[in-house]
């Protein structure tokens, strides 16, 4: 998460600022339809409870590439680093 976008989050505060997350919804729309349907899903369900730490790892995980992506969340590639595996596990039940 950019520092810029950290400010928008009130961590005391589940309730996250409007323009913040129509950026973080922009930054889901993937070239992938199956990834845009998965992580539109996570974002509606599971991303406004997660805490900062959670929602760096979704960043770090938006940084890769669609088709990597895609594979990491389908479970034919191990991700990458194992502090993601927590935020993966609810992107595969999205």
């Amino acid at each position: 998460m950019r520092s810029s976008e950290a400010a928008l989050l009130n961590p005391q505060s589940p309730i996250l600022d409007p323009a913040f997350m129509q950026r973080v919804r922009w930054r889901c729309r993937r070239g992938l339809l199956e990834l845009d349907i998965v992580l539109g899903r996570f974002i509606e369900q599971r991303y406004p409870s997660m805490d900062h730490e959670q929602r760096v790892v979704f960043d770090e995980l938006l940084d890769m590439p669609d088709t990597e992506l895609w594979d990491v969340i389908t479970g034919k590639k191990e991700p990458a680093h194992a502090h993601q595996r927590v935020v993966l596990g609810w992107l595969k039940e999205a």
